[in-house]
């Protein structure tokens, strides 16, 4: 089901790993990697796992932008450029908009375009030894799609300040500014995504789909209609099999058996 070139996909214990495969260039971005990703990310819904781990292969986490890629870009039209900026934006979407938890494993340095990848992940675990920058600014560009994923974590003072700049920062500074959640020695990667997994195990699969649902909501619409949402969801969920469950599994001192 899922044989990719550019990304190795393995599912073990409940667990779906999405590994980019291209360490010889860094698991840099190009056409192949997006589309990948793209399809990737859209059977996942359907997919029995109850979460995701997203991680590169070798030192790096994601380079951003293949620099051969870049050189074939630049000779498009503009309306090829639009369409290759739209097939990005939906890989960003579609993993954004995943159902199940995807857990960022970010193995080393991401630069670009990887910061994004990064930004689209509900949790992340980053090795110490890990820098980011913003680096389109250097090249004459800008981290213009991956900003709507970027912004709402860093907010727009450190928007402004590392768009400009595209100076490095550390996996420590990414934490204090909300891109990432928890910093470890790189050895230790495996072990805190593995704790992290078994605690979303206690977790409702459809509970947590609603909470990122939920999130964007909250973004989106206007404050009274957000409260009408809200009151609904609660409702259903509360009237839901599996809410049913949960709360029975509590009021019985149990571990709820999610479906």
């Amino acid at each position: 089901m899922y044989d990719y070139t550019t990304l190795d996909v393995k599912s073990k214990h409940g667990v779906l790993h999405v590994v980019l495969n291209r360490p010889d260039v860094y698991n840099a971005f190009n056409e192949q990697v997006i589309e990948e990703l793209t399809e990737c990310f859209t059977r996942i819904p359907q997919n029995e796992s109850h979460c995701v781990v997203l991680t590169g292969n070798g030192r790096h986490f994601c380079a951003g932008a293949d620099l051969g890629w870049m050189q074939k870009v630049a000779s498009y039209t503009k309306e090829e450029n639009s369409e290759d900026s739209r097939k990005m934006a939906l890989m960003f979407e579609t993993i954004d908009r995943c159902p199940k938890p995807v857990i960022g494993r970010v193995n080393g340095s991401a630069f670009g375009g990887g910061v994004g990848l990064t930004a689209v992940c509900d949790y992340v675990v980053c090795s110490e030894k890990a820098h980011f920058a913003f680096s389109e600014i250097n090249l004459g560009i800008v981290p213009a799609v991956i900003s709507t994923y970027v912004l709402p974590k860093i907010g727009i003072s450190r928007g402004r300040a590392l768009f400009l700049s595209g100076e490095r920062f550390t996996a420590h500074d990414a934490v204090a500014m909300g891109l990432v959640h928890t910093v470890c020695p790189a050895e230790e990667l495996d072990r805190v995504c593995e704790e992290k997994v078994e605690i979303l195990r206690s977790s409702g699969p459809r509970a947590m789909a609603a909470v990122k649902e939920m999130m964007r909501k909250w973004s989106a619409l206007p404050r009274e209609e957000y409260a009408r949402y809200t009151t609904e969801l609660i409702a259903s969920l509360r009237a839901s099999e599996e809410g049913k469950e949960g709360i029975s599994a509590f009021l019985e001192k149990r571990r709820p058996v999610w479906r």
